[in-house]
């Protein structure tokens, strides 16, 4: 019995050990999946252009490298590497013009692509070549692989993320060196998926390899699990289906096309086509050359008899030989006329009403399916709370409310609400003049040949004479309270521009034609009689209104700032061939 019992607390430990192993190896590798995006808060570093060479200048304006390269990359403005290329040879250098990284035979950038960015290049990792293999280290030169990799570029759409080879096959690693997607496939792509809030952080990989009888895909989910095997031949990612966990897969093979999520088959392999409607979250499906409707579920609530299937608002249109049949989203038959369209809103207390029999005439009936406002209107369009965007017969836009009642008279040329804030803008194309609104539908500025900027905190109006800034709720502001912490502010006086302290001393005199606010780096650009310069925020000029460039410049020291590619920028005194 005791021998028994000492047996037993043996397998005991053995369980328990093999318990927190496995669970030591899960967080160990979900931990080795996270990675963290760097951020640029302060820019530092800057190409400087002259002569068609390339140096670097700080935000000051000086010199740190001498324009004498045919190029060079700065990763992150904040860091001080610069990799700088000269006939087909590339060395890495800092602020002090000392060489670094010269162990390896070459180190680079690794280039964004496709991803929103004002940067261009991972902002966290270098790669380097050494014995003809590639390998990752960070901006202090701390190696984070070995060179084991037969080629390292960027994953598109997802920063953070490298695709990497070896012995022709691919896969994901971030940048911390990780295994994201294992190095076993011809090759990889994104799938698609896309929040505001997350970018593509829940976006899947769509995978490849190629038989015999040519391409197959498979799928392999953000966490990196295989949820599809090799053996289709055609998938994609529904992407409207705002769901981070679950990916609603649209696969084809042998020519027949099904429904995944995850490795649930919803909808057999069995259709010609499939077509997803994000409105009612339904599935459009196709065979035999007719058409029916499935639910999010896969479930088929209209049998595909029909030769057309138009979805239309909240009604589906099913149309064969005996006419037009209208369903509910749900698949039960409609008692609407043929006639009539209703499209949902963003509120559940009004809906769109199309009447079709005299040309589209558009009204809106309640939750209750009253009328509330007239089938009279060319175009209707839920704006917020009880407003609609309306265009009459003359196509010219305003706003009414539930009432009809006029809120925003029916005579611009374009109207829209400016995103991510509560504004409306208005244009008359005759007059060119542009008008403000507020939520409450109060006209808070009207400016002629504006042009509206929307910044982080705030928007500006300009024309050539004014400048004015609001906040998103339409609250007007002061130069001093959207830049409180800048030298000295622009100051108009008898139709000409200077500058004043906070406290309304004048510090440069009302004499330019034009003015900016200074920038982040501590420079205003000025205009005299169609020429540029700029002062330093001691109200110096650093360079006298020389240039003669288009648009509004903005300065750092003597250089003006040049945007070209793909949001690259450098700066220069204009010694270079743009």
């Amino acid at each position: 019995m005791k021998k028994r019992y000492i047996v037993g607390i043996v397998i005991a430990v053995i369980i328990i050990l093999v318990v927190l192993s496995f669970v030591a190896y899960y967080f160990i590798q979900k931990n080795a999946r996270e990675y963290e995006i760097a951020k640029v808060e302060n820019y530092q570093y800057f190409v400087l252009k002259e002569n068609n060479l390339s140096g670097v200048i700080d935000r000051s304006g000086n010199i740190l490298i001498e324009p004498t390269y045919e190029e060079i990359r700065i990763p992150n403005p904040e860091k001080a590497v610069f990799v700088c290329y000269v006939e087909n040879d590339s060395k890495v250098l800092n602020q002090n013009n000392e060489e670094m990284f010269s162990e390896y035979e070459l180190v680079e950038p690794i280039r964004l692509k496709n991803v929103e960015s004002d940067l261009m290049y991972e902002k966290s990792v270098l790669k380097y070549y050494q014995n003809g293999k590639y390998g990752l280290i960070d901006f202090e030169g701390k190696q984070i692989t070995e060179p084991i990799y037969d080629s390292i570029d960027s994953l598109p759409y997802k920063e953070g993320e490298l695709l990497v080879s070896q012995e022709g096959k691919t896969g994901v690693i971030n940048i911390k060196g990780n295994l994201m997607v294992d190095i076993s496939y011809g090759s990889i792509e994104v799938d698609g998926y896309y929040k505001d809030e997350n970018k593509y952080k829940y976006a899947g990989y769509i995978t490849s390899i190629t038989t015999n009888e040519g391409y197959r895909y498979g799928y392999v989910n953000y966490k990196g699990q295989k949820v599809l095997e090799n053996e289709y031949n055609e998938i994609s990612r529904i992407n409207d289906i705002d769901d981070d966990e679950n990916a609603y897969l649209i696969s084809a093979k042998n020519g027949q096309y099904g429904v995944i999520k995850n490795k649930e088959q919803i909808l057999n392999n069995e259709y010609q086509s499939i077509r997803y409607d994000g409105t009612n979250n339904l599935f459009v499906i196709e065979k035999s050359r007719k058409f029916g409707v499935a639910d999010i579920n896969g479930n088929v609530i209209i049998e595909p008899t029909y030769n057309q299937i138009d979805i239309t608002g909240a009604y589906l249109y099913a149309q064969n030989e005996q006419g037009t049949t209208i369903f509910n989203s749900n698949g039960t038959e409609a008692n609407i006329n043929t006639n009539i369209s209703i499209l949902n809103t963003d509120s559940d207390k009004y809906k769109i009403r199309i009447n079709n029999e005299n040309g589209s005439k558009y009204g809106v009936i309640n939750e209750s399916g009253e009328q509330v406002i007239e089938e009279k209107y060319n175009y209707i369009e839920y704006l917020y709370d009880n407003y609609f965007i309306v265009s009459n017969e003359n196509s010219k836009l305003g706003v009414i409310d539930n009432k009809e009642n006029e809120k925003i008279k029916i005579e611009y040329d374009s109207l829209t609400k400016l995103e991510g804030t509560d504004l409306i803008q208005t244009t008359i194309s005759s007059t060119n003049v542009t008008e403000l609104y507020d939520k409450s539908l109060n006209n808070i500025c009207q400016m002629t040949n504006a042009t509206i900027e929307k910044e982080e905190n705030y928007i500006i109006i300009y024309n050539d004479t004014e400048t004015r800034y609001f906040d998103y709720q339409g609250k007007e502001l002061t130069n001093k309270e959207v830049f409180p912490n800048n030298p000295l502010y622009a100051k108009q006086e008898n139709g000409l521009w200077g500058f004043e302290k906070r406290d309304g001393t004048l510090v440069v005199e009302c004499k330019y034609d034009k003015v900016t606010e200074f920038n982040e780096y501590g420079f205003a650009s000025v205009e005299k009689d169609g020429k540029w310069g700029a002062i330093n925020s001691e109200g110096e000029e650093v360079v006298a209104p020389t240039y003669e460039l288009e648009g509004i410049p903005s300065f750092i020291g003597k250089y003006y700032q040049v945007v070209y590619g793909f949001g690259e920028i450098y700066y220069t005194t204009g010694n270079v061939n743009s």
